[in-house]
């Protein structure tokens, strides 16, 4: 692999923004989403980038992401480690002191990634249509400075999603364990009651900018 300065990345967007969803949601971040995906859940709601986009090297990512003056800065897809210059991209990133995040399937081998990011890991629970995917190596990578995520459809995600919890010991390997509900399929107060009856040791979130911008590109 060439240095940083000769490597390409394909993107569909840099914007500034709130972050959504994660233990940083609601704090100003800017968000560097990459092109591709080979995974096609169902509920997904950026099949916008799954092609096309525009590519720009490494270090011209960095000094624009520089000039929106934020500390804080999102890698994310599509499934940003489907490109292998991913991994320069987010050193680079880090190596700015950037405070880098960044979020992906779990489809896709996390070892690579720099120990300063933290990792985003959305396991993929049976409703999305690509459970089968989830590269389960990648749990004995994780560290208290990541994440994982579960996307529940149904109460059948949801048991699936505990069950793996308690397989994996997920709550000792992480800093946060997040369930969200998929958008206009499962209601997110059914399963509020659904973790409070169970006392669930993880976070509810409800994607913010989906209530703040309908979900629009470039927020």
């Amino acid at each position: 692999m060439g240095s940083s300065e000769s490597l390409s990345v394909r993107i569909t967007e840099i914007f500034h923004s709130l972050q959504g969803e994660a233990r940083s949601v609601g704090l100003p971040t800017v968000f560097v989403r990459l092109t591709g995906c080979p995974l096609r859940c169902v509920y997904c709601d950026t099949a916008y980038a799954f092609s096309g986009g525009e590519l720009w090297g490494v270090y011209d990512i960095v000094d624009h992401v520089a000039s929106f003056d934020c500390a804080r800065v999102c890698v994310t897809g599509g499934e940003p480690l489907a490109q292998p210059e991913c991994l320069p991209l987010l050193r680079a990133l880090c190596d700015r002191d950037f405070e880098v995040s960044l979020e992906t399937s779990g489809a896709l081998s996390i070892a690579g990634v720099d120990s300063r990011v933290s990792r985003v890991v959305d396991l993929k629970a049976p409703d999305s249509g690509e459970s089968h995917r989830n590269l389960w190596e990648n749990v004995g990578h994780l560290t208290r400075h990541d994440q994982i995520k579960f996307v529940v459809s149904s109460r059948s995600d949801y048991e699936w999603a505990r069950f793996k919890i308690d397989e994996y010991a997920l709550c000792g390997r992480v800093s946060d364990i997040l369930f969200s509900p998929s958008h206009q399929v499962l209601d997110g107060r059914l399963l509020a009651e659904w973790m409070l009856k169970d006392k669930l040791e993880a976070r509810l979130q409800l994607q913010l900018h989906k209530y703040l911008w309908n979900d629009e590109p470039g927020h």
